[in-house]
Parts: structure tokens; sequence; C-alpha cells
């Protein structure tokens, strides 16, 4: 665990413990993409340039579970944070909370359905300093949300938006006046797609980063379903559905499903790793849709905390022998596990990427993994009412 106090041992850990926050220590980047709350949330004045604006995003969040609104503006806007300490890896427990301004409407019409509301997701990105320099330049790895399976969830998605003319003539909506330039800000994919950050008679200020002097910005990454439907058929009336779980601001601050859990972690190719800790969290509005006079999705956040600051990551974690669990040795046909009841083991590589996943019955067996080779492992077994766990690093 990181520290901000190394005096004698005796007294490190409870200073530390005291100087540990919960909440955001430093914003790393603050890159939103175009939208009618960019230049607004923070607000951008004569002169700012990208780090000052940074700075202003830290004043939003750093130190504050639930601090002021920081908007990352359409599709692919982003925000990388860091804290004083590693979050834990606490299994089968969410890790961590991020606040937005998520809300459920009452006057949904339709019963059935989903929540819904002003729900706008936002794609949640986590990754651990495994070279120990302090800095987020390590793999990031999405947590797969309800929608990473969805088959019209888009991976490996690319957006290029382009500045807007100072001279360019605005093109008004023919019928709703809310609309004052529909094709204000143009975007395109990298699956043939394009449309417009349209703007809004409510927001009159630029909708592009003002600090930027760069004529067109390009974001990567998963882009979700549209999740926003106009129920009222005329343009009037919009409901954007909240997913199940894993977005930020998908869900109000109040529900448990604002929480994360560390282990819904996966790596570009879709594969599960395991994390014993994460230090930095990145955030990006998820879904690119425009919704008449609301304008574009655009995600919201105003903090992020550790739910169990006082937890240390650890990698390993021995089973007391008293729970009448025994794990190893190895043998020729895999590992030997004696369990009380039936369980289910994953193995993990040292860079975290699974490699094996398999159900022990209760009693004294074997776990074939004859296919794996000579090497160091990270084996946890969970069993499967969930009310134990174990974390152990066994060499093959």
């Amino acid at each position: 665990m990181k520290r901000r106090c190394t005096l004698f041992v005796a007294a490190s850990v409870w200073l530390a413990a005291w100087a540990q926050s919960p909440c955001v220590s430093k914003v790393w980047e603050y890159c939103p993409a175009p939208g009618q709350f960019v230049n607004v949330m923070p607000e951008y004045e004569e002169g700012d340039t990208s780090e000052t604006l940074r700075r202003k995003a830290e004043e939003y969040i750093v130190g504050k579970s639930n601090g002021s609104l920081l908007s990352l503006g359409a599709w692919g806007g982003y925000i990388v944070v860091g804290f004083d300490h590693t979050i834990a890896n606490v299994p089968g427990e969410n890790d961590f909370k991020i606040y937005g301004n998520a809300f459920y409407s009452a006057a949904n019409p339709d019963p059935d359905a989903p929540k819904g509301g002003s729900c706008e997701p936002g794609i949640v990105m986590v990754s651990r300093d495994a070279n120990g320099n302090g800095l987020p330049d390590d793999p990031w790895y999405e947590l797969a949300g309800s929608e990473y399976h969805n088959p019209l969830t888009r991976h490996s998605y690319r957006v290029v938006y382009s500045r807007p003319r100072a001279d360019k003539p605005a093109t008004p909506h023919p019928t709703d006046a809310n609309l004052t330039d529909t094709s204000y800000i143009a975007w395109h994919d990298n699956v043939g797609g394009q449309g417009y950050v349209p703007r809004l008679a409510f927001h009159s200020q630029s909708y592009w980063p003002e600090w930027s002097d760069a004529d067109s910005l390009v974001f990567e990454g998963s882009r979700l379903p549209d999740n926003a439907v106009d129920e009222s058929g005329t343009g009037s009336y919009y409901v954007l559905y909240a997913y199940d779980r894993g977005y930020a601001d998908n869900h109000p601050n109040d529900d448990d499903l604002s929480c994360f859990d560390i282990g819904w972690a996966v790596d570009a190719d879709g594969q599960p790793v395991y994390l014993p800790g994460i230090d930095f969290i990145k955030v990006y509005t998820g879904v690119l849709q425009m919704n008449g006079w609301l304008g574009e999705c655009s995600t919201e956040i105003s903090g992020m905390v550790d739910l169990h600051p006082d937890r240390e990551p650890a990698a390993t974690v021995g089973m007391p022998s008293a729970d009448g669990w025994k794990v190893g040795p190895w043998c020729d046909e895999g590992l030997l596990v004696d369990a009380p009841c039936r369980a289910k083991a994953v193995f993990y590589s040292m860079a975290g990427l699974q490699v094996a996943d398999e159900m022990v019955e209760a009693g004294n067996g074997v776990v074939p993994l004859k296919h794996l080779p000579a090497g160091v492992y990270v084996v946890h077994i969970r069993a499967e009412d969930g009310t134990v766990n174990v974390f152990k690093t066994m060499k093959r």
C-alpha cells in the first residue's frame, strides 16, 4: 500500500491510516468531448489551459465524496483520477462508489420498463500501479458492466469530432426552437457513422473545449447501445433508461448500483483479470446519442470513494485450517484441494489474466490442470454459497 508517512515501523501503519482519504486525491487528466456543459462545468476563463482546467476539476472533486458536478461531454470524454492509497479488491464486495446526477423519473409512462429518467452511463476502467512509479501509465482494464456482451455494444470504437468554423452558419431545427444549430459540431466514427452534436438555446457558450487549439478531437473505447427513448413520439419527452449495472451516472447516488466491483475487470480481449487492488480510475461517456432538446448524452460525476479504505490489498490470503479447507500441493494431475463444500476455483497468471476456471466438489480431490505450464499462479477458491474466499499464490 502506498503511504504518505514512513516513520518508525510501530507508528507507520497508524499514521498512514490516519493520512489516507477514501476520496479522490488527484485528477490526472480531464479531457471532455464537446458538449453543452463544456466550458461551464468547470468554467473556462480566458487564458485557461488544459493544466488549469485539470486543476479546476481537482477543486470540484478532490477530497470530497460528492462534490461539484463535472461534465465529460459527449461520447468518449473522460477523466482519470488517483487516490492516496491502493483500493483493495475485496472478494464478493463492491470496492468503490462513483457519484453522479442520475435520477429516475416518476412520470415514466411504462411501469414494466427498466428504471429510467436521466441516466447517462459512463464506462469505468481501472488500473494498478504495476511498475510502481506512481503514474497512470500501466495497462487499463474495463469493468465489464451489464452491456459488455450486448451484441449492440461496439468495442474498439473510435470517434473524431471536428471543430466548427467561427463563421459557420447555424441550421436551426424547423419546428423546435430549442435546437438552434442541428449541425453544430460534426463527428464521424471508424465504422462509417457520422452525425452532429447540436447546439441548444439553453447554452450559448462554445461547446468545443476552449483551452484546446486542436482542429479535431479523437476518442477511443467502447460504445454502449443508445438508452434514450422519445416516449412522447413528438420529441417533447425523453426517458434515458438505466442499464442494469456497471456504469457511472447510471443509477441514483443512494442506490447500491452506483457501486463497483474490481472483480468485474476484463482485458482488451474481454478475458477476466485478477487485480489485488487498483490505484487509478478512468470514466468516460459511454453512449453516443443526441436526444432532441435535451442534447447529447453526457456523463457527469461529482466524486468517487473507496468503500473499504481500511482494507489492505492482498494477492495472497491463506485460508484458516480451522475452516476445514486445504489447498495444495500440486501433483502430476493438477492441484489437490480438500474442500468441505462445493466451490469454484479460478486461476490467474501473475500478469492477472484468468487461465483456468474449475468447479471443486466437496471432499479431497484434484483440480485437473495438466494443461497449465510451469509457473506461479494466483488461485482464488470461493465456496459456492459465497461465504468463504481464499487467494493463494502457488508455484506449479
